[in-house]
């Protein structure tokens, strides 16, 4: 049965999971878990101990990932985490998100937050060599137009081959903020509530976050087909 408003979620968890064995970027350090302390006899507590890269999951990278001075994560302004935002559909489009691909949603309301969805279906189990990133150019253009952050349903915003990282590079020059990893396959084109605020990790290059999105008040997106 199709949804109708008045079963529509207004939920949208876009967060992959996060468990042991679960693919990260090739080189990187893998999620792990062992346990500290187990209920049972004088132990009231179950503890455990993680080992992880930050960019694991749904996670933002601060400047420090892509400048050697740039802020960590634990000193970046949170309000770009947070806040009104716009997903862009640009299924399939190829290697890199050409203006072309996402025109048909810029218009003179363009919120601060944009996340582009480019696959069907997120590939959860298994490393994306063939990711998708931003042409530098198209997040140059967003920016012209006021947006401060970016997300996307990859890996990351550049190619996972490339070395100069351009688009990385943008958004340090226009001081700009990033997620990646965000799972957008249920969610339909449309205006959202954002909520993603990164770990307080005063030394880190980047922090795991719990991103969703909200329905704004008075909206109904349509299902994905």
């Amino acid at each position: 049965m199709p949804n109708t408003p008045h079963s529509a979620p207004s939920l949208w968890d876009i967060s992959p999971p996060v468990y042991v064995g679960m693919p990260v970027f090739p080189g990187d350090t893998p999620y792990q878990q062992q346990w500290v302390a187990n209920i049972g006899p004088g132990c009231p507590v179950n503890v455990a101990s993680i080992t992880s890269t930050p960019h694991a999951g749904a996670h933002a990278d601060a400047p420090l990932h892509y400048a050697p001075d740039g802020a960590t994560i634990g000193q970046v302004d949170l309000a770009p985490y947070l806040g009104h935002c716009r997903v862009i559909h640009a299924i399939g489009c190829g290697p890199l998100i050409e203006w072309q691909h996402i025109a048909h949603a810029i218009g003179d309301d363009l919120p601060a937050r944009v996340l582009v969805r480019t696959y069907q279906q997120m590939p959860q189990t298994q490393w994306d060599a063939g990711l998708t990133g931003y042409a530098a150019e198209t997040v140059e253009r967003l920016a012209a137009l006021g947006v401060r952050l970016i997300g996307i349903d990859t890996a990351s915003i550049d190619p996972a081959d490339s070395k100069a990282l351009p688009s990385h590079q943008t958004i340090r020059r226009h001081d700009m903020r990033v997620l990646e990893n965000l799972v957008l396959d249920a969610v339909p084109e449309g205006d959202y509530e954002l909520i993603a605020l990164p770990l307080k990790l005063v030394q880190a290059d980047a922090s795991p976050v719990r991103a969703v999105l909200r329905a704004l008040p008075g909206t109904y997106n349509q299902p994905s087909a």
